[in-house]
């Protein structure tokens, strides 16, 4: 299935633009990680959101995601990984999933992680973003988990299911951690290797592995779209939520400061508006 809109992100720009592309009577698809690694879903009480007050950010969202399934949003739960356009359409990883679109909204909040240090030189060469991905690649061998994401422990369980031999590495031990998986306590990591991974060094410890998997809970807008136009490490866009790429939109605290929950869902009803006034302009020509 091609759906006219992906967002991605389920945060509230995100399920606002999707809310607002089924108004305008447009398939939508929300792909999203765990909603722990989101910030609302992290905050006690909202005062700050007109009409409804004393909140928790948690209620908050789930009456924005409950809102977004009556309206027939669907959801796909999975980091988006790369984007490519081909021929009018946008093909989307997630996951292990593949999810295709004729627009785009990016709704990621903010995502300015830095890459550890070896992470770039080694992709596609012992460095991975997906465990349901690439898990099978390292079966009976040696591999680290980064974990940087709240579903980063379910990965790396899947993982030693599949046979690994995993070492989990993170500033503190998830307790939903596989006991039998070793952990390595560390802020930081180096990926190692000439040509391809060997190690990767844990605050300074070093661990031999074949792999390493870098489990974050959200792949930065320019690494999706490396196109895509920043300003001030922010994504680039005008008044109609519009970014550089035709058909690709952008809301919420991608986009810049205030970061706050009012601003986001306002941006998010403009660049679902805007991305199906695309869309509508794209069928007009098509019949013309």
């Amino acid at each position: 299935m091609i759906y006219d809109i992906a967002v991605i992100g389920g945060g509230p720009a995100g399920l606002s633009a999707a809310v607002q592309a089924r108004q305008r009577n447009r398939t939508a698809v929300v792909i999203s990680g765990d909603d722990r690694d989101g910030p609302l879903s992290k905050t006690e009480q909202v005062d700050n959101y007109l009409g409804i007050h004393g909140v928790t950010g948690p209620e908050l969202l789930k009456r924005f995601k409950d809102h977004a399934e009556t309206m027939g949003v669907e959801r796909v739960t999975g980091r988006a990984l790369n984007i490519m356009s081909l021929s009018g359409t946008f093909y989307i990883s997630a996951g292990s999933e593949l999810v295709q679109a004729r627009a785009v909204v990016l709704a990621p909040g903010v995502v300015r992680r830095a890459k550890f240090p070896g992470e770039a030189e080694h992709m596609g060469a012992g460095v991975s973003y997906c465990a349901t991905c690439d898990g099978m690649l390292y079966r009976g061998r040696d591999v680290v988990v980064a974990g940087r994401s709240a579903e980063a422990p379910e990965e790396a369980n899947y993982l030693h299911g599949l046979g690994c031999r995993v070492t989990y590495t993170a500033p503190v031990r998830p307790e939903e951690l596989n006991p039998e998986i070793p952990f390595v306590k560390a802020a930081k990591i180096e990926v190692c290797g000439d040509g391809k991974v060997t190690s990767v060094k844990a605050d300074g410890r070093e661990i031999p592995c074949d792999g390493v998997f870098i489990l974050r809970s959200a792949v930065a807008p320019n690494d999706l779209l490396p196109a895509l136009e920043l300003k001030d490490g922010y994504i680039g866009v005008d008044r109609d939520m519009a970014t550089n790429i035709p058909g690709v939109f952008a809301a919420g605290d991608c986009t810049g400061q205030p970061l706050q929950i009012s601003k986001a869902v306002g941006e998010g009803q403009v660049a679902g508006h805007r991305a199906a006034e695309y869309l509508d302009r794209l069928d007009r020509e098509q019949k013309a």
